[in-house]
């Protein structure tokens, strides 16, 4: 993505260590956690892949249309999965906006793709920081205070983990959007 080093790489650690801690997900015992946890694990990888600060690393010519290719697959799956579950509908925003993202990238790496709602922000990037900024808001609110439950719980099974997880993915997506 385009920007400062020093903030591209600290959006590469925190969407790393969020994919990781989703892996650590898929081993819980409550299905609940492991349904989403793949997902999110891949949202969390890729967003680290693709955070790599520009100026640093250059990203090869086939990665941009190979992200696309990837996180267009995850947008079929999480919209065959909203059919049963609606949370999985924000899956399907999250992987789309992968997509954008890096058609954004593939077509125009080095700078702006191209200027078009209020202020030079193309239309389709503001709708979707408005609504990950949304997003982000509702899962902080979401954070405070999370019931304690009973008896030892794993790592995979806490759900104010998962909470804190997600609203960092919801972070960085915000920041990969600013960054666009």
């Amino acid at each position: 993505m385009h920007g400062p080093a020093s903030p591209g790489w600290l959006l590469v650690a925190l969407c790393t260590a969020t994919g990781a801690y989703c892996l650590l997900r898929m081993r819980s015992t409550v299905e609940e956690q492991r349904r989403s946890a793949g997902g999110e694990a891949l949202m969390g990888f890729g967003m680290a892949a693709m955070a790599v600060p520009a100026a640093v690393v250059s990203q090869p010519s086939w990665a941009w249309p190979g992200y696309a290719a990837l996180f267009g697959a995850a947008a079929l799956r999480a919209l065959w999965a909203a059919r049963r579950d609606p949370h999985h509908l924000h899956h399907l925003v999250g992987a789309s906006a992968m997509v954008y993202m890096a058609v954004v990238m593939a077509a125009a790496p080095g700078h702006h793709a191209g200027h078009g709602g209020p202020a030079g922000v193309p239309l389709l990037t503001g709708a979707l920081l408005l609504y990950f900024t949304g997003y982000v808001l509702l899962s902080g609110v979401r954070l405070i205070p999370v019931a304690a439950g009973g008896g030892a719980v794993g790592w995979g099974d806490r759900p104010e983990l998962a909470r804190a997880c997600r609203l960092s993915m919801g972070i960085a997506m915000v920041a990969m959007l600013i960054t666009l």
